[in-house]
């Protein structure tokens, strides 16, 4: 089956923008492929700086041909309404109509026969669609073109396209279409500077092929793993290991064609700078790695005054005139960053802090200096809670957002945190107070590493829970997919510092006593803690299903209603999951939701409850007893195992009523003919409800 070789060629793409293009390139024509009754096999798309490409294999050489029925108008129906529908169908005459017998009546039907068209034509009638209307974030239109004004909106000037379609076996035919005076051909051009020649190319072997010898790496993918591999061989041969960077990885493969690694050198006394702010510096300013040196004694790694660049090109000089340039713009950015440092050490992180009065943190919470005051009030009640010293917790929530003041920060936002550790160590702070300074923004993610210190944790719960409680008494919650206050990550973030922590505190207290240190006031403050109770069982739902557990046990340990503290709540969800995994679990669930199921039956019927004990003189079968009996047992003991907080024991204790609960709904009809009798048997499936409630509510959990 014939094969489409697609190919935008442009000036310079950015690197932010290569990775979606190629996706938004290949989704487009597929779906318009599989819109036309194409159907094709696979597509591939790939990005460099200078070019889109696209191949799609496996693709119909025609379109199937297509029959369709249209219903026209009643037989005898005015002349009018009859030729419109000989016109739409394209028949001659009512002759070459069939007859379709209706309730309503005789109605002439039409059928339209559509030939399918060849795929080259129908690729001709889509490509340019498609470039027209590609999405790129930003685009521009530029000169004339033959005389004749731009119309074309891209990223940058488009030169040229190259569009050839036909099977392996034969010579491709070119998919003939023009786009703003471009015609679509099959010349394309290799690098810039070191094989900037045309090459005609074929299909799209032929083009990776040619590309390759053209010194043009097409694959995104092979120009990092080819990056990578080279910048940790010449870091090695040099006695350094790299220190490896995603982000600038990404960004450097959408810089060049023909990855070059070269290595660099600065002045040893910049490496007095913090190595995070050495980092930042070439990787911001420079898109260049960074290495460290093995040999130091510095256990986390010292760094190298060495960095690797990746060029783009082979130069003749071996790459000595690109090296120096990247050389002498490093120095100069690192003598900012090291003047930057030195200045922040002069003034200490208190004597910032005054400035806060006149940053405002949200016009209806008050200035960034109202909520250092906040945090540091909740952080040192929290502090006894986590085992953390009081003193300490307050030095550092007093201390903790002070280096978003200073000169480092200001330049690379990235550090923060991270600086105040370092600012605080410099004028001897203690090393708790220091590590709470850089830690309590953590966790930022699901990936983010847990502060272990116990005041690193009482400051980052102080932080996270003054900010939900704060936008949620001025009803800033998050809606939909909207989230601006990142509201999610904060919970999910204290979530993780108590469940991993194995933290005992009551969220509710903690934020009714967030709430009582707000100068704003809620209509609601008696619900807000509640309500955002709720919000953490949604986050915990979604956090205990990364780990695979069910949310459906979330729901079922909440409703018991009172429950606020996280880490009880998930030794219970994970006891009951793994309790609902054993037979004797599955089978009281089942037996749980016929009683519940029954007994919702009846209520609704009779328009009551049935609470209230049984009256065991109305047991007149032995199964009633049993089941009585078991009930009671198990009730003491559950909630003697629950109290203990040994919800495991609690689980066993609930295993027992499985096969008391079978034979009564083996032997027991439950609406008996005897009012009595029955109304005293649906209280005893009232109390298999109420029993089971004391380790969740079974009603929520699903089957």
């Amino acid at each position: 089956m014939p094969d489409l070789l697609l190919e935008l060629f442009s000036e310079e793409i950015p690197a932010r923008m290569q990775g979606k293009a190629a996706d938004d390139l290949r989704r487009m024509v597929t779906d318009k492929l599989v819109a036309e009754g194409l159907v094709y096999e696979g597509a591939k798309a790939f990005a460099t700086p200078r070019r889109l490409a696209l191949t799609v294999h496996g693709i119909p050489a025609r379109q199937p041909d297509l029959k369709t029925e249209r219903r026209g108008p009643k037989v005898g129906a005015p002349d009018a309404a009859v030729q419109g529908f000989l016109k739409a169908t394209g028949l001659k005459s009512l002759d070459e109509a069939k007859i379709q017998r209706d309730p309503k009546g005789d109605f002439y039907i039409g059928l339209i026969e559509k030939p399918g068209r060849d795929a080259i034509d129908v690729l001709a009638e889509i490509l340019p669609v498609i470039i027209r209307t590609f999405p790129w974030p930003k685009s521009m239109r530029w000169g004339a073109r033959s005389g004749k004004p731009g119309s074309l909106n891209w990223v940058r000037p488009l030169h040229a396209i190259t569009a050839t379609f036909g099977p392996e076996t034969e010579e491709p035919d070119v998919v003939k279409f023009e786009v703003d005076g471009i015609e679509a051909g099959q010349t394309t051009y290799g690098h810039r500077f070191l094989a900037p020649a045309p090459i005609q190319v074929r299909r799209f072997e032929d083009y990776e092929a040619k590309l390759l010898a053209a010194k043009v790496v097409l694959d995104p993918e092979r120009r990092k793993n080819t990056i990578l591999a080279d910048a940790k061989q010449l870091a090695f041969a040099q006695g350094y290991e790299l220190v490896e960077d995603p982000n600038v990885l990404d960004e450097v493969a959408g810089l060049v064609e023909w990855p070059v690694v070269l290595m660099g050198s600065f002045e040893p006394e910049f490496l007095a700078t913090p190595a995070e702010v050495i980092r930042a510096t070439i990787r911001n300013n420079q898109k260049c790695f960074v290495v460290s040196d093995p040999k130091s004694t510095d256990k986390t790694g010292k760094l190298a005054n060495k960095f690797i660049l990746v060029a783009n090109i082979e130069a003749t000089d071996g790459g000595s005139t690109i090296i120096a340039g990247n050389e002498r713009v490093i120095r100069a950015r690192l003598s900012d960053a090291k003047f930057f440092y030195e200045t922040d050490l002069k003034t200490k992180l208190e004597d910032r802090l005054p400035k806060f009065e006149q940053i405002v943190f949200h016009e209806k919470l008050g200035t960034q200096a109202e909520r250092i005051k906040r945090i540091e009030r909740l952080a040192a009640e929290i502090a006894p809670l986590v085992g953390a010293d009081v003193a300490k917790a307050k030095r550092a929530a007093q201390l903790a957002k002070a280096d978003l003041l200073t000169e480092v920060v200001g330049e690379f936002p990235e550090v923060q945190g991270l600086m105040g550790k370092y600012y605080a160590l410099a004028q001897g702070e203690d090393a708790s107070v220091a590590a709470a300074c850089e830690e309590h923004y953590k966790p930022q993610g699901p990936a983010d590493r847990v502060p272990t210190d116990p005041v690193s944790v009482a400051v980052a719960l102080a932080d996270k829970l003054d900010t939900l409680v704060g936008f949620w008494a001025i009803d800033e919650k998050p809606t939909g997919s909207k989230d601006p206050y990142a509201l999610r990550r904060a919970a999910l973030g204290a979530i993780r510092l108590i469940a991993e922590n194995t933290l005992r505190l009551s969220l509710m207290k903690v934020a009714a006593s967030a709430l009582s240190g707000l100068s704003v006031k809620t209509a609601d403050a008696q619900k807000l803690p509640s309500d955002l109770l709720a919000f953490f069982a949604d986050r915990l739902k979604v956090q205990l299903r990364e780990q695979g557990a069910r949310h459906d046990l979330v729901d079922a340990v909440f409703a018991l209603g009172g429950q606020d503290d996280l880490l009880m709540i998930v030794r219970r969800v994970e006891a009951l999951g793994k309790f609902l995994d054993t037979d004797d679990g599955k089978n009281l669930l089942a037996g749980t939701k016929r009683a519940s199921n029954i007994l919702s039956i009846e209520e609704k019927k009779d328009k009551r409850s049935f609470d209230g004990a049984p009256d065991a003189a109305l047991y007149s079968l032995a199964e009633e007893k049993a089941l009585a009996k078991a009930i009671g047992e198990v009730k003491a003991e559950a909630s003697a195992a629950v109290a203990k907080e040994d919800f495991a024991a609690a689980m066993s204790a609930m295993a027992k009523l499985r096969p008391p609960v079978d034979a009564f709904f083996d032997k027991v009809r439950v609406n008996d003919d005897d009012a009595k009798v029955r109304e005293n048997r649906l209280k005893l499936l009232n109390e298999i409800r109420s029993a089971t409630r004391a380790v969740a509510d079974f009603s929520k959990i699903q089957d």
